[in-house]
C-alpha cells in the first residue's frame, strides 16, 4: 500500500557489494551516526487537529479519484471462487518473508525473517510466518506419520503407544494464541549495529492461534508416571534430528500443545505438517517440527542443540546451557529502520511487546533516546505469552528524534538496556538478546538502526 505519509522499508537492502562486506565481517558501512534527538508529544486536542488537517488533504488530493468513477465501480469484478484458495492483493506482493543475505551458507539450513513493518495487529499471517529450519522443510504424508510415546524405562509409562494423526486429531482439543521466537532474535545486534531493517533485527518473531492436544493429556493417557518424571525429550522427523529436552512444569501446566493446527487451517508445510510441538514462552528450537517421538524421563538429555548450540556466552567465557525462557521484550516496527517519514506533523508509533513469563504489563515510548518516557496504549487482547501491540501519537517538527520501546511484564521484569545488558552478558553472545532498540529519525526522514 503506498502512502504519502511514509515510505516503506526497502526489501532487498543490500547491494551485491555490500553483501561481500557482510560475509567478509564488514559492517560499519550499516551504522548511522548518533545525533541529538527532540520532539514533542501530541496531546488529545492536538491530535484531533492534526488529524483533520490530514484528512483533509487527502480529500483535496484525491478529489480526481473521487469525482471520476474507477473501472471497478463501473463493470464485473472476477467470478466467485477464481481462486480456490485466497491470495494477498499484488499491490501488497513486496511483502514477503526474507533470508538475511550472508547470514548463513547453506539454504536448507537458514532463516526467513518476518515482515513485521508491515504487519497488524498480533497475529502473523501463517505464509509470513518466519522459518528457522536445520536441513530443510518438507511437506508429509499425513496418512504415514506418527507420534510415538516411550518412556526411558520400562515403568516410566504403563502403555508406550503410537498414535496416527487422525487418532490425535480425535482427543479433545484445545486452540490457543501463542508468540514464538527464536533464541538466537537480534542475534547479530549483539556487538553493535549489524542489520537496517525491524525485518532483519527482530523478524524472527511470529505469533498464532494453534490449534492441538495438550501433552499432558497424551501422557496421562499412556500411563505417565508423573510423579517420577521430571522432563520429556521431544524428537523431530526431519533430517537434522533434532530433539529438545521439556520441563515437567511446563508440561503440567498443560500449555505444551501436540498442536497440528495453526491460524485456523492445518500447520503448513515449513511450520512443522502436520505436527508440531508448541512450548509457549520458550525459544523456538523447543517447539520441535515433524513431531514423531515423545520420551518421558527423569533427567535432561543433553542433545546437541542445548549443550553446545543454543546456549548463552557469558562474560567469562563460560557457557550457560537450559536457559530457555524469551525474557521481556518490544520493539517498535513503524517508523523503523529503512523507512522514511516523508511530511512533518502526525505520525503514529506502533509497534509489539512479548513476555516468555506471562502477560505484558506495560510499554513505555522514548522519543529521546530513553531520558523520558510515557506510557504507550495497549492494544486488546492482552493474553499470556502472546505479542501484544502497542501505540502512541507523535508529532515531528523535523528535527532528529531516536525512538525506543521499553516492556514490563507481570512478574516485574523490566526490558533492560544495551549497557545493562552487556553488564552481564558481555557483547559476544548470540542468544536472548532482549535489550531495548533504538531507531534514529534525521532530519530528512530517513529512519536508522542505531544503539544508545
Amino acid at each position: 500500500m503506498l502512502s504519502r505519509f511514509i515510505q516503506r522499508a526497502p526489501e532487498n537492502f543490500l547491494s551485491r557489494a555490500q553483501i561481500q562486506d557482510v560475509r567478509a565481517g564488514r559492517r560499519g558501512f550499516l551504522a548511522g551516526a548518533l545525533s541529538a534527538a527532540a520532539s514533542g508529544v501530541l496531546a488529545a486536542g492536538q491530535v484531533k487537529a492534526q488529524m483533520a488537517a490530514g484528512a483533509n488533504a487527502a480529500v483535496g488530493a484525491g478529489a480526481d479519484e473521487i469525482l471520476n468513477l474507477p473501472a471497478h465501480s463501473t463493470g464485473l469484478g472476477q467470478p466467485v471462487a477464481a481462486r480456490g484458495y485466497g491470495l494477498p492483493s499484488e499491490w501488497e506482493k513486496n511483502l514477503q518473508r526474507r533470508e538475511s543475505p550472508g547470514l548463513t551458507r547453506v539454504g536448507q539450513s537458514s532463516v526467513s525473517f518476518c515482515p513485521l513493518q508491515g504487519l497488524f495487529g498480533i497475529i502473523t499471517p501463517s505464509g509470513l510466518h518466519f522459518e528457522r529450519h536445520h536441513q530443510g522443510w518438507w511437506d508429509i504424508d499425513p496418512s504415514r506419520h506418527r507420534l510415538m510415546v516411550n518412556g526411558s524405562d520400562e515403568t516410566m509409562l504403563k502403555r508406550p503407544m503410537v498414535f496416527g494423526m487422525d487418532e490425535l486429531m480425535r482427543l479433545p482439543s484445545v486452540s490457543r494464541m501463542y508468540f514464538i521466537e527464536c533464541g538466537a532474535n537480534t542475534g547479530m545486534e549483539w556487538g553493535n549495529v549489524a542489520v537496517p531493517t525491524v525485518q532483519y533485527t527482530h523478524g524472527m518473531l511470529s505469533c498464532s492461534e494453534f490449534t492441538g492436544v495438550p501433552l499432558r493429556t497424551i501422557l496421562e493417557l499412556c500411563g505417565a508416571d508423573l510423579k517420577r518424571a521430571r522432563f520429556v525429550l521431544a524428537e523431530g522427523a526431519d533430517g537434522s534430528s533434532m530433539t529438545r529436552t521439556i520441563p515437567m512444569s511446563l508440561v503440567m501446566s498443560g500449555e505444551v500443545l501436540v498442536a497440528y493446527g495453526q491460524n485456523g487451517e492445518m500447520l503448513r508445510p515449513e511450520n512443522g505438517y502436520p505436527l508440531r510441538l508448541v512450548v509457549p514462552g520458550v525459544q523456538g528450537v523447543s517447539w520441535v517440527k515433524y513431531l514423531r517421538r515423545i520420551e518421558l524421563g527423569d533427567m535432561p538429555y543433553g542433545a546437541k542443540d542445548e549443550t553446545i548450540h543454543y546456549v548463552d556466552l557469558l562474560p567469562d567465557g563460560m557457557h550457560r546451557q537450559y536457559t530457555s525462557i524469551q525474557e521481556v521484550k518490544s520493539v517498535i516496527t513503524s517508523p523503523s529502520g529503512g523507512q522514511v517519514l516523508l511530511q512533518k506533523g502526525f505520525h503514529s508509533i506502533t509497534g509489539l511487546a512479548w513476555s516468555g513469563r506471562g502477560k505484558v504489563k506495560q510499554v513505555d515510548v522514548s522519543i529521546d533516546g530513553g531520558r523520558n518516557w510515557r506510557a504507550a496504549r495497549l492494544e486488546g487482547p492482552v493474553l499470556t505469552k502472546c505479542l501484544t501491540r502497542f501505540n502512541t501519537d507523535f508529532v515531528w517538527d523535523g528535527k532528529p528524534v531516536i525512538f525506543q520501546s521499553r516492556a514490563v511484564d507481570d512478574t516485574g521484569q523490566i526490558q533492560p538496556t544495551y549497557s545493562e545488558l552487556r553488564r552481564v552478558r558481555a557483547s559476544r553472545s548470540i542468544y536472548h538478546n532482549n535489550a531495548i532498540q533504538s531507531w534514529l529519525l534525521e532530519e530528512n526522514g530517513e529512519v536508522k538502526n542505531v544503539q544508545v
